[in-house]
């Protein structure tokens, strides 16, 4: 009787998947090396302009140098620049107040930009000129937009103090909501909401923008489809838009959630980081370390951990949505 060998039994043999040897004839083909050499340049550019700094500022923060002693006569502290960010209230503070303005910045411009997105996505008359007018705050410099609303928040020629006094005035019974002269940039409790609404009029044209590019890239064929399954208006965006604009969100969220946490500009020109510490982020906190106080050893460890923060949350938000693990052929 004839014994069958069963596959199982067979002895393995450590075989090359599709996926793999693909990665090997691709990285065969001289194609590949001449895209290479034309990423080089960019390759180059990222590692003078971004590592090479980041090893600069490492390096500067293990030696207490204020500006105006030559650099021979630096001292050598080694990590007690980032011993004493561990007890330091102040960097504690500025860490509280930039995570805090972060947050209401990215969940108001997310919701706000994508809301105004999918209300201007179909075309009706005037649309374009609606489009116009929500992108040009976007086009201001941002030292334009802190003069700007300095003067508009000022609590005796305010614009926007001048009208709410008037309301007020007309309607008394408004007077207890707010409905008169406020001191925006004066309070300490006021003072972070101005910088947070100054932020969401010069950036959610940013998300509306990049939003209303992913909704006009969407397939019609997967709308249409819904509406004939009977999903209603919301229903198509909650369950059928939304998910397939996941990965394009988020990326989105990390791009503003980078610029925030380096925002500078405006709260400098607006509160200088006033009243007391209620507005000073981080990075306002690195330029008052370096240049009030002289301290750029101690200024270069703060932005150290501010990259390392950065870098935390660019991963995490990564790891949520990878666009790239999609592909196949990646």
């Amino acid at each position: 009787m004839t014994q069958v060998t069963r596959v199982s039994d067979l002895p393995r043999k450590r075989t090359l998947s599709l996926a793999t040897f693909g990665a090997f004839k691709s990285f065969a083909d001289p194609k590949t090396y001449v895209a290479f050499l034309f990423l080089l340049p960019a390759v180059a550019i990222l590692v003078v302009g971004l590592l090479v700094p980041l090893f600069n500022a490492f390096d500067l923060s293990m030696y207490r140098w204020s500006i105006g002693v030559p650099w021979d006569k630096r001292q050598f502290i080694g990590w007690a620049a980032f011993e004493r960010m561990l007890t330091d209230d102040y960097v504690h503070t500025s860490i509280g107040v930039t995570l805090q303005y972060a947050f209401w910045i990215m969940v108001l411009e997310m919701v706000l930009g994508t809301a105004l997105a999918l209300m201007l996505e179909r075309p009706f008359a005037g649309v374009a000129v609606f489009r116009t007018i929500f992108i040009l705050p976007y086009m201001v410099s941002p030292v334009v937009v802190g003069l700007i609303w300095r003067y508009m928040l000022d609590a005796r020629v305010g614009v926007i103090d001048h009208y709410l006094e008037a309301i007020g005035k007309a309607l008394p019974f408004l007077q207890p909501l707010g409905f008169t002269r406020l001191e925006w940039l004066g309070s300490p409790d006021l003072a972070l909401p101005a910088l947070v609404l100054t932020d969401l009029w010069q950036w959610t044209p940013f998300i509306f923008i990049i939003v209303l590019a992913g909704l006009q890239g969407l397939p019609a064929e997967v709308t249409e489809a819904s509406r004939i399954d009977g999903a209603n208006w919301l229903q198509t965006i909650l369950f059928v838009k939304l998910p397939m604009l996941r990965s394009i969100l988020l990326i989105t969220v990390l791009m503003r959630l980078i610029d925030v946490f380096k925002a500078l500009e405006v709260i400098f020109i607006m509160t200088f980081g006033g009243p007391g510490l209620s507005t000073e982020v981080l990075s306002l906190h690195i330029y008052k370390t370096a240049f009030t106080s002289q301290e750029l050893g101690y200024a270069a460890a703060i932005s150290v951990l501010l990259i390392a923060i950065i870098l935390v949350l660019s991963v995490g938000l990564l790891r949520i949505s990878n666009p790239l693990k999609e592909r196949s052929d990646l």
